[in-house]
């Protein structure tokens, strides 16, 4: 059969098909001799194209799955020989860590993004947990479903913004399989990639059939190559010749005047949440001591209770400038160990974090179990800041609301505590704080001009928050609105927000 064909039939997938398996195109045996004159041209095309996706930014990730003994691995191991392996780097789970159990999921993965221009191989990655926990009886049904509906989720997001995305099933039927595993236990070179659990997997082939087909059906089968891993060198030939044809697929679609169409229209309904926010609410000097005492006090110990459960948690501060999210956050600190909170202030993204999806740095960033993490800044300011000052395009920060959505709900769902706060001033009294900070020397710091500037831009950053709070309130995580014209009321409702949503997580 004529590799072009061959290659176009198994990237072609039809709609119509119900399993995988009918998707499986079955190679021919090739010679040695034929296989290397193909291998010589095609290394140096895939390097050609390696090197222009370093030039034009594109991060790629490759996921290789399927049965044991399939040629994952090998395949791996020819992608790096064939091309340059100081710009390809495989990413390989086993079993999750104790450090990774303590988060998301999807935390592992995220870690590993590749940036711009780089290009990352998985293997078990992200459709092998799943995969195995249903084989296994694990999960429930329902439970697979969710965890589809997130890798969904996951694939989306990246490439939604830029990042292409290979998958590639790799398969053999029982026979094959069990004739593969007694060669590679066989051989002394290669033995040592057999394990007890390739044994194991083997006598539970049909679940592992049954289960591929609902990872491939539940996760856009048209995402899928399904490759034939029963003839060693057509199998390698197939795969590369299909990666090369979707890196100079890409290549061809990158548009090279990448200005950012802005766009700083409201989206939402035009609810005005922050003019019901109630200004005027003021606590007298001893009513204000006797609270903060109280809610310190109760902090603590929702704190010591949430770190004895391994309950982690997040606080989101954003706000006016000026508006005492730094005094908020250190009547929460005080509250705590040291030992045990992190305060993680977020300026403008490094050149690093510039090269990765946006919440690539936030992911990273997501505390273990027991710990608590104040985000003074977020990952709002792709809705925020990149939105008013034209730093994300129209469609990026439109995408942004049901990216952090999720990011959220993500969190949640792994048990953490996650609390957003937005501390709301009026401008009158925001200018009143701007001129005390000029004039008092050990506040002076804290004025800059990039203050001003945004103060220019009240009532852009006023439409920008309200989409916000429309689009990312929602029942798992809400916004909470403080009134912070008086600095006391602020801190009390922010240490009784605090508290509340441990509390609740605590008794679920």
């Amino acid at each position: 059969m004529d590799f072009a064909l061959s290659l176009w039939m198994m990237s072609y997938h039809t709609t119509m098909a119900h399993n995988f398996l009918d998707r499986i195109v079955h190679l021919p045996k090739m010679g040695k001799k034929a296989f290397n004159e193909e291998v010589s041209e095609l290394r140096y095309a895939l390097v050609k194209a390696q090197n222009s996706i370093r030039h034009s930014k594109i991060p790629v990730m490759i996921l290789f799955a399927g049965v044991d003994g399939a040629g994952k691995h090998e395949m791996v191991n020819l992608l790096s020989e064939w091309m340059d392996p100081r710009f390809l780097k495989t990413k390989s789970y086993l079993r999750r860590t104790e450090e990774e159990i303590e988060r998301p999921e999807m935390w592992r993965y995220w870690r590993d993004l590749p940036g711009e221009g780089e290009m990352h191989l998985f293997l078990s990655a992200w459709t092998t947990q799943p995969l195995l926990a249903r084989v296994k009886e694990r999960t429930s049904q329902k439970e697979f479903e969710q965890q589809l509906h997130s890798i969904n989720l996951f694939e989306k997001t990246l490439r939604d913004n830029g990042y292409l995305v290979l998958k590639y099933w790799m398969h053999l039927d029982r026979e094959q399989q069990h004739q593969r595993l007694v060669k590679l236990s066989a051989d002394e070179r290669k033995s040592w990639q057999i394990k007890s659990t390739d044994w194991e997997n083997l006598s539970l082939y049909n679940r592992f059939v049954d289960a591929a087909d609902g990872i491939i059906e539940g996760t856009d089968p048209s995402t899928w190559t399904i490759v034939d891993g029963s003839v060693e060198r057509s199998r390698s030939l197939v795969v590369a010749k299909d990666i090369l044809h979707n890196l100079e697929k890409r290549l061809k679609e990158v548009d090279k005047a990448k200005a950012p169409v802005t766009s700083r229209a409201s989206i939402g309904s035009g609810k005005n949440a922050l003019a019901e926010v109630n200004l005027r609410k003021v606590l007298s000097k001893d009513v204000y001591k006797a609270e903060l005492k109280f809610w310190q006090s109760r902090l603590g110990q929702l704190q010591s209770e949430c770190r004895r459960q391994s309950i982690s948690t997040v606080l989101v501060f954003e706000g006016w400038d000026a508006a005492g999210k730094g005094g908020a956050i250190r009547r929460i600190t005080k509250a705590l160990d040291a030992r045990e909170f992190e305060i993680i202030p977020i300026a403008a993204p490094s050149k690093e974090e510039l090269a990765h999806h946006y919440l690539w740095r936030f992911w990273k960033q997501i505390p273990s179990g027991g710990r608590l993490t104040v985000f003074d800044r977020s990952w709002y300011g792709r809705v925020l800041v990149e939105r008013i000052e034209g730093f994300a395009g129209k469609k990026a920060w439109h995408r942004a609301f049901e990216e952090i959505n999720q990011f959220e709900e993500e969190c949640v769902d792994h048990g953490m505590v996650l609390a957003k706060f937005w501390l709301h001033i009026g401008k009158d009294e925001q200018l009143r704080r701007f001129q005390d900070r000029e004039e008092t020397p050990y506040k002076a710091w804290k004025l800059n001009d990039e203050d001003w500037r945004n103060r220019d831009k009240w009532d852009e950053y006023l439409d920008a928050a309200e989409d916000m709070f429309e689009l990312t309130s929602t029942e798992r995580c809400p916004w909470t609105l403080i009134p912070a014209n008086q600095k006391w009321m602020a801190r009390i409702e922010v240490l009784k927000t605090v508290c509340q949503a441990m509390e609740k997580r605590l008794e679920a």
